[in-house]
């Protein structure tokens, strides 16, 4: 229990750095407590329906009788990973996000915030389905309790950090060197716990 908690843990922070700097932007034009609570909702919602599409696919995935192959999605979080180091976020990103809001239809505030995560969360979908396909039922069901009481952490602490400028400063300037490292080290994970690895050392030799 210990492992899967640790594992959701670097998962969902891995995965959820972005959504830092995008809630960081959000929250600074949510003035009233509706539109904070809309916020809150929109995160879970995106989030969930990433979750439920990884689910279904990971689901589809665990048919493949052979457990080695399936750890060859390990390499999607590693690519992700050698990806982000090379290239980084888009820049463009954040200035989207304030066109969004402060457009006219800056009131329905819940959707914007849904269609934003789904909009970003490509690359927890690379996660995601290959993690899931390491989880049992059981791990799947905690992973998912836990997945929604940190979203509502990452909402509140992007919140309060949104009051303080230099902090989202200096999550930008690091987050080059956070993600790719737990993005790669999670796909040697996976390529391990499915024997991957071991079963090509053991075809070579």
């Amino acid at each position: 229990m210990v492992q899967t908690i640790l594992s959701a843990i670097a998962v969902f922070i891995s995965t959820s750095i972005d959504y830092v700097f995008l809630l960081l932007i959000i929250f600074s034009q949510a003035h009233s407590k509706s539109q904070v609570r809309q916020v809150f909702a929109g995160q879970y919602l995106g989030t969930a329906l990433l979750v439920i599409v990884s689910l279904i696919a990971a689901f589809a995935l665990n048919l493949i009788p052979q457990d080695w192959i399936v750890g060859f999605l390990g390499l999607i979080p590693i690519a992700l990973g050698i990806h982000f180091a090379l290239s980084g976020e888009e820049e463009a990103e954040a200035d989207e996000v304030i066109e969004k809001l402060s457009s006219k239809d800056s009131k329905y505030l819940f959707w914007t915030v849904a269609l934003l995560t789904l909009a970003s969360g490509g690359d927890n979908l690379g996660i995601y389905i290959p993690y899931f396909t390491t989880l049992s039922v059981q791990e799947i069901i905690l992973v998912v309790l836990l997945f929604a009481l940190f979203i509502f952490v990452l909402c509140v602490v992007s919140y309060r950090l949104a009051r303080i400028s230099f902090v989202s400063e200096t999550l930008e300037k690091y987050e080059r060197i956070i993600v790719p490292l737990v993005f790669v080290g999670l796909g040697i994970y996976i390529l391990i716990e499915n024997h991957t690895i071991q079963t090509l050392i053991a075809f070579i030799s």
